[in-house]
């Protein structure tokens, strides 16, 4: 599936090489449950609350900072927020692998979905969401 035009050249690597990695990390998740008999915990409900939980946890270091805060993490928050997306990472693959869903064809198609949801003639510079249509 192609890349909407505004994300054409910017991505150094190319798309089989992301392809590869989301499947590598995909089967190393298997394993590791495979490996720990967890396969009957990992229901798509248990999965997608994990899932929600370290969002939340992702939110911890953010909280209380300003914008420019934000942006300038350091040191063990910074550590802290990698391993925060990591675990989003791993559930979110580990919750599709499950659910039989191509991450990655799907997060390709949400891209173009929001490529014509806002045309950048309308929405560069503007946060504001569109009219539902």
């Amino acid at each position: 599936m192609p890349l909407p035009d505004e994300l054409r050249g910017q991505a150094p690597i190319a798309a089989e090489s992301r392809a590869d990695s989301l499947h590598e990390l995909r089967d190393a998740l298997r394993r590791f449950a495979v490996e720990r008999e967890w396969e009957r915990f990992h229901s798509p409900k248990n999965l997608a609350s994990a899932l929600i939980v370290e969002a939340a946890e992702l939110l911890e270091p953010f909280q209380w900072l300003g914008e420019h805060e934000s942006r300038q993490l350091q040191d063990d928050k910074l550590r802290h927020v990698g391993e925060e997306l990591a675990d989003v990472l791993l559930y979110l693959i580990r919750l599709a692998d499950v659910l039989g869903i191509d991450l990655r064809a799907a997060a390709l198609q949400k891209i173009e979905a929001n490529a014509r949801k806002y045309p950048v003639q309308h929405a560069r510079g503007n946060a504001r969401r569109p009219p539902e249509r």
